[in-house]
């Protein structure tokens, strides 16, 4: 289903991408630092960019509904009964983006009847812009460049040799050294900023699996990275396997923060790893 012309595909792309070329020249600027709550940080680059593309959005789609991390009055059009609402996260990674590191990503996604069905993914430090949806595929821009047909990279299946999972530090911390004593042979874990830039490490077969335990993703961090990972042929699910939902059932009402665990991965990944991941988190969450 073609939900927008190939002309606003342009013109989704041309806002995103200067949404995030103008983050990345603030970055050398001095700008406002606030805390919304424990660890979880805004910028006045992120309430700049917030704004400007709630306007661009809302512009393009007058009809559709439109949900940005840093207003919190737009929470409310998720349950407004809108076909198609477009969840943008202006600036993903903030707390990397604040330390000068360069894993920050501008987000938008699609969701059609609330499912993921389309998503952008702009890396301002490289220049790089990962979009597509299920029917036109998968797709990158760098820089100035026509677009490239962006082709998923299955890495092999797991092996001593090619064992290597994305996982926040948080969660590393938490459930890191169960995880690793629960897989035969180990594991090895790295982690970056922006849910975005990680779910397309594992879409680039740099890893096989993307796990994330810690309860505080919204839908404006995943709508995007998972309309792309589904249309890479990854498997989005929780630790039982059931699929990743965006259903108000799953979602908390208030932040709209989903309920569910999340790992996306390659098939062979999620049959191989998922159960092991279950028992160890289930093992250290006991009292």
């Amino acid at each position: 289903m073609q939900f927008f012309s190939s002309e606003v595909d342009r013109q989704i792309r041309q806002l995103i991408r200067q949404c995030g070329r103008q983050a990345r020249q603030l970055a050398q600027e001095n700008y406002r630092v606030s805390q919304k709550g424990p660890d979880d940080y805004v910028t006045s680059v992120d309430r700049e960019l917030d704004r400007q593309l709630s306007a661009g959005f809302s512009l393009l789609f007058p009809e559709d509904g439109t949900i940005t991390e840093e207003n919190e009055r737009s929470r409310a059009a998720f349950t407004a009964g809108y076909r198609n609402l477009w969840c943008i996260d202006p600036l993903d990674g903030t707390e990397g983006f604040i330390h000068g590191e360069p894993h920050y990503a501008v987000m938008v996604g699609l969701l059609h009847e609330l499912q993921p069905v389309a998503g952008w993914i702009y890396a301002p430090a490289t220049d790089e812009l990962f979009y597509g949806d299920g029917d036109r595929g998968l797709w990158q821009t760098r820089g100035d460049g026509d677009p490239q047909t962006l082709d998923p990279v299955e890495p092999l299946a797991p092996a001593r040799t090619d064992r290597r999972m994305v996982i926040g530090d948080k969660d590393e911390r938490n459930f890191g050294e169960a995880i690793a004593r629960q897989i035969p042979g180990g594991v090895e874990f790295y982690s970056l900023g922006s849910f975005g830039l990680k779910v397309m490490e594992v879409i680039c077969g740099r890893a096989g699996l993307y796990i994330y335990l810690n309860g505080r993703v919204k839908v404006w961090d995943t709508a995007g990275p998972v309309a792309l990972a589904r249309a890479a042929g990854l498997t989005c699910c929780d630790l039982d396997g059931n699929p990743l939902s965006f259903d108000p059932e799953a979602i908390a009402p208030d932040t709209l923060a989903h309920l569910q665990p999340i790992l996306i991965g390659w098939p062979s990944y999620i049959e191989a790893w998922r159960s092991p991941i279950r028992e160890a988190v289930l093992a250290t969450s006991r009292p």
